[in-house]
């Protein structure tokens, strides 16, 4: 599960990541191991009621998690650990999932004090650890297939001649909804957020309606009019993001079936960077956004980042080629010239992008912006992002951990479009399949609700 900057109990042990292998003794033979979700109901049942001891010597664990429990006085000490939640009012069926490659039941939990998702994780079938994360609800609400939604047609008006094409993903029923805006990262993009054989933006509209929230998505303006714009050296992120931003959530404002005061704003990547600055225009508009949503946002310049980025791909490479080190020096020789901005003509293009682009980067004080936000903010962030690091992270978490309005998660196991992977692997994890993780569709579904 996620590990949370928030009021989500933080409980129970670390989770044991470096796991030994199963034992051989007989005597570790002849103890249960958890194969299915039945079982980890079954566990969880004896878990949270009245003789949790008697699981005791019965199941499999791995020695560290035996160990971790042995020092807080066995299965009934760690059982202990729960008192502040009071007795159990409800458990709902146990549903399978995936923690860093390790398989993990989440068992959804009631308690007087607090709703959330106990969590087992299994290797080799041993019980290797315990947390807890953000209550998902029903099993078959999170797992809701397509017969749970319908995807309606909806272009997006712009200032440009023409139209955004676009899908508002729609749950069944008469609502009215809350809704949400997705917005892609940098560069031309289309609605689904198409990066290799990646479609983030699509398996987020499905999980979200899934779940009873609209969802719109639309091709960016830059995927539609890449040539107009190209053609335009005084384009900036207002243009590539805050007028169409204000334009959605005006446009979901009128639609039937939507709850024109629950209308939120999800900003990926660079889309996450411009939520900020999307959020002060929303304040002079006389529509308004319920909350907001930053996935993989970073509060550092653009340029830094892209240094970063090429610096760790080039050193997942076994050899660095002389082109390869001559196009580095190139791309590396013009960021340098963000350092005099004043010297940039109109004409200068950085990384093929006029200087009027960077000019407005460099006055948008985002940590100034994302300051004055007063509605709620979600901030989440993979820790196994190489283009937007848990470095981001920290500084979000610095500057915002305290405020009421802001609740931060970084998702163990995750990269930067939120599908399952490693750091070490570069960018080709976008040259395989992959979905979005469900519980981090369930952590924005979560929030959502929470804002309400």
């Amino acid at each position: 599960m996620m590990n949370r900057h928030t009021k989500c109990l933080s409980l129970l042990l670390a989770l044991m990541m470096a796991l030994c292998a199963v034992c051989t003794a007989a005597a570790e033979q002849e103890k249960r191991k958890m194969e299915n979700p039945a079982d980890a109901d079954e566990w969880i049942a004896v878990f949270l009621g009245k003789h949790p001891e008697e699981l005791e010597g019965r199941w499999a664990m791995s020695p560290q998690m035996e160990a971790a429990a042995a020092r807080l006085g066995g299965i009934a000490g760690l059982a202990k650990q729960m008192a502040d939640l009071g007795t159990v009012e409800e458990i709902r069926p146990a549903y399978e999932g995936e923690i860093q490659k390790y398989r993990a039941f989440y068992i959804p939990c009631i308690f007087p004090a607090m709703a959330v998702d106990l969590v087992l994780i299994v290797q080799d079938g041993m019980i290797a650890g315990l947390q807890t994360g953000t209550y998902s609800g029903k099993p078959e609400e999170a797992e809701a297939g397509p017969d749970a939604f319908e995807n309606i047609e909806l272009a997006l008006p712009v200032p440009l001649p023409g139209e955004l094409p676009g899908i508002l993903t729609m749950p069944k029923g008469e609502g009215p909804f809350p809704a949400v805006i997705l917005l892609q990262g940098s560069g031309p993009s289309d609605m689904d957020g198409t990066v290799g054989s990646l479609k983030p933006f699509r398996d987020i509209a499905g999980g979200l309606a899934a779940q009873g929230i609209a969802v719109y998505r639309f091709d960016k303006r830059s995927y539609v009019y890449g040539n107009e714009l190209a053609a335009k050296k005084d384009v900036t992120l207002k243009d590539e993001y805050l007028e169409d931003a204000v334009n959605a959530v005006r446009l979901l404002a009128g639609q039937d079936r939507i709850d024109p005061d629950r209308i939120f704003v999800l900003g990926h990547s660079l889309g996450g960077n411009a939520v900020p600055a999307i959020a002060r225009e929303l304040r002079q508009a006389p529509v308004k956004a319920r909350g907001y949503i930053m996935m993989a946002a970073s509060p550092r310049p653009l340029d830094v980042l892209m240094r970063e980025q090429y610096n760790f791909l080039y050193s997942l490479l076994p050899g660095i080629s002389a082109e390869q080190q001559a196009e580095k020096d190139a791309l590396f020789s013009e960021l340098d010239k963000l350092q005099d901005l004043d010297s940039l003509a109109e004409d200068d293009r950085i990384a093929g992008v006029y200087s009027a682009y960077w000019k407005w980067l460099a006055a948008y004080d985002i940590l100034e912006a994302a300051g004055e936000i007063t509605e709620p903010v979600l901030l989440l962030q993979g820790e196994e992002d190489y283009q937007v690091t848990m470095e981001d992270f920290e500084i979000w978490k610095s500057t915002f951990g305290d405020k009421e309005n802001w609740r931060l998660v970084s998702c163990p196991g995750l990269t930067h479009a939120f599908v399952p992977g490693e750091k070490a692997e570069g960018s080709a994890v976008y040259a395989r399949d992959g979905k979005v993780r469900e519980d981090v569709i369930l952590e924005i579904a979560s929030f959502i609700g929470s804002a309400g």
